[in-house]
C-alpha cells in the first residue's frame, strides 16, 4: 500500500492532528464515548474522527463502530467535512455526516473553538449478527454535543429561561435564578450566541453495508431486490427477490426494470466510447499482469501496441468492447452483448437516479478490472484487491491514478459520471419501413446497444 500511500491514493485528505489541545480534546471524546484514551501526540482523523494511527495502537480498527453500526463521531474542525470515512460499513453514511457538518457548519465552528463535539449515528439496531435486523434499519437519527455538554445545557439554559420570562414569580425565584447564572457560566449568553444544533434525520431505504459479504439493500425501487457478493441463503427470508452477484442476468434484470441503468454510449454529455476505450486498456493491463508482462512506465501508446500484439490472449470482454467502439465511432456492425457476456455490466452506468451513486458502486464491483470507476466508486473493494495484485499491475495502476484522476478528481467524475439535460426534447421517431433502416440511436432507445435482456439463461 505504500505507493497508494505516497501518491494520496490511500489516507489522503485525512485531517492532522498535531497541536497538544486538539489531542487533549480528542482523548476527552474518545474517552466520553468509549472509555479509552491514546497515548499518541500526532495523528490523522477522517471524517468521522477514526483514525488510523489510534485504531493501529488500540489494535481495534472498530473502535469507533463497534460492531459495524451505530457509528460514533468526533468533531475537531468541520474541515473534516472534505475528509474521507474509512472502514465504512454502510454506505451512507459519509453522506449524512457531510450533511451534518455543512447544516451545522456555524455552530460546529463555535463549538468545536472551545471543545470536541462528540456524536452517533443512531439507528434501532445495535448489531447485526442476524441477517432479519438489517430489515430494520429504516432511520438513521444524528445525536451530537460536547464532552461538557454545552448543547444540552443551552437547551436547559432556554427552558429556563423562558420559564423566568413566562412566570410571573419568577423574579423572586431564587433557586430558578441561581440554577440559570450556573448554566450560563457554562454556556455563555445563548440569547445573543444561540448554540443549537439540527435534529436531522435521514431515511435509508437503499444501501450498502459490508455485512454478509457485501451486501446491496434496494427497498425504495419500485420491484425490490437484495443483491450480495456473499451467500444468498441467509438473506433468501427478507425479500421476494434475492440474488448472489454471479445470477448476472436476474442482476441485469433488476437494473433494467427499475431504470437504474444506462449504455456508456448513450449517456448525454460524456464521451461514451472513449470511456470504452480507457475500460479496454484496464483490461489489457489485467491480461498483461496474467502474462507476466513488466508494464513498469507503459504509455497509452505502449498498452494498444500490447492489444495488438497479444490480441488473441485477450479475454472476451475486450472484443466485445472493441466491436461497441467501432459500432459508435464507425458504424461498424450491430454488437449484440447478453446479460451472460463477461463485457455487459462494463457498457453500463448509472441513469441519472437518486441513488446513482450506489448502483455506480455495484457497477464496479460487477466490473473489477475497471480499476478505475473501482477506485472512485468502492475503494474499500479497491483496496483488498489491490493488495492481491503483481507488482507490475500495482505500480501501473498507482501511477494512472495520481496522473488521470488525483489532479482533477471532480473533473474526472464529471466526465465518467456527470449529468447533462437534454438540449431539446427529442421527437418521436418515424415509423419503420423496407426503404429505411432505423438509426442507431433509436435502435438504443429500444432495445439498449446489446438487445433484450433474456428472461432466463
Amino acid at each position: 500500500m505504500k505507493r497508494l500511500i505516497e501518491r494520496g491514493l490511500m489516507f489522503g485528505n485525512l485531517i492532522p492532528v498535531t497541536a497538544p489541545a486538539l489531542v487533549e480534546r480528542y482523548n476527552r471524546a474518545l474517552h466520553h464515548l468509549t472509555g479509552r484514551r491514546t497515548g499518541l501526540s500526532d495523528f490523522h482523523i477522517d471524517i468521522s474522527g477514526f483514525s488510523p494511527e489510534i485504531g493501529e495502537e488500540l489494535d481495534d480498527p472498530l473502535y469507533l463502530n463497534r460492531n459495524g453500526v451505530n457509528r460514533q463521531f468526533i468533531l475537531l474542525s468541520t474541515d473534516q467535512k472534505s475528509a474521507p470515512l474509512l472502514n465504512a460499513s454502510f454506505s451512507t453514511s459519509r453522506g449524512i455526516l457531510r450533511q451534518f457538518i455543512e447544516e451545522n457548519e456555524t455552530q460546529l465552528f463555535a463549538l468545536t473553538a472551545r471543545d470536541a463535539v462528540a456524536g452517533e449515528l443512531v439507528n434501532s439496531v445495535f448489531s447485526v449478527a442476524d441477517p432479519e435486523r438489517l430489515m430494520e434499519i429504516r432511520r438513521i437519527r444524528v445525536e451530537a454535543d460536547t464532552t461538557s455538554g454545552t448543547v444540552r445545557d443551552a437547551e436547559e439554559l432556554g427552558r429556563l429561561t423562558d420559564r423566568f420570562l413566562g412566570e410571573e414569580d419568577a423574579w423572586f425565584d431564587d433557586v430558578l435564578i441561581a440554577e440559570m447564572i450556573t448554566i450560563a457560566k457554562r454556556t455563555g449568553d445563548v440569547t445573543r450566541n444561540p448554540v443549537r444544533l439540527k435534529q436531522m434525520e435521514f431515511r435509508q431505504e437503499n444501501f450498502w453495508t459490508a455485512h454478509f459479504g457485501g451486501t446491496y439493500l434496494f427497498r425504495g425501487v419500485a420491484h425490490p431486490a437484495i443483491l450480495t457478493a456473499g451467500d444468498p441463503a441467509p438473506l433468501a427470508p427478507l425479500m421476494d427477490h434475492v440474488y448472489g452477484l454471479e445470477a448476472r442476468n436476474h442482476v441485469a434484470k433488476f437494473l433494467d426494470l427499475n431504470g437504474l441503468v444506462e449504455p456508456v454510449v448513450r449517456a448525454p454529455g460524456i464521451d461514451g466510447a472513449a470511456i470504452l476505450r480507457q475500460k479496454m486498456d484496464f483490461i489489457v493491463v489485467d491480461a498483461a499482469q496474467e502474462a507476466g508482462l513488466d508494464l513498469t512506465g507503459a504509455t497509452r501508446r505502449d498498452i494498444r501496441n500490447l492489444a495488438r500484439d497479444h490480441a488473441d490472449r485477450l479475454p472476451s470482454e475486450y472484443h466485445a468492447l472493441r466491436r461497441l467502439v467501432a459500432w459508435a465511432e464507425e458504424g461498424g456492425p450491430w454488437p449484440r452483448v447478453s446479460s451472460e457476456d463477461p463485457a455487459y455490466f462494463y457498457t453500463l452506468r448509472a441513469s441519472d437516479v437518486a441513488d446513482a451513486d450506489l448502483v455506480n458502486m455495484l457497477l464496479a464491483e460487477l466490473c473489477p478490472k475497471d480499476v478505475r470507476q473501482l477506485f472512485i466508486c468502492h475503494k474499500e473493494l479497491f483496496y483488498r484487491l489491490y493488495a492481491g495484485w503483481s507488482e507490475t499491475k500495482k505500480s501501473y495502476v498507482a501511477d494512472f491514478l495520481a496522473r488521470e484522476y488525483a489532479v482533477d478528481k471532480a473533473g474526472a467524475r464529471r466526465a465518467l459520471f456527470g449529468f447533462e439535460a437534454p438540449m431539446e426534447e427529442v421527437p418521436p421517431p418515424p415509423p419503420v419501413t423496407a426503404e429505411r433502416r432505423p438509426p442507431r440511436e433509436e435502435i438504443i432507445a429500444r432495445v439498449g446497444p446489446w438487445g433484450a435482456i433474456p428472461r432466463g439463461r
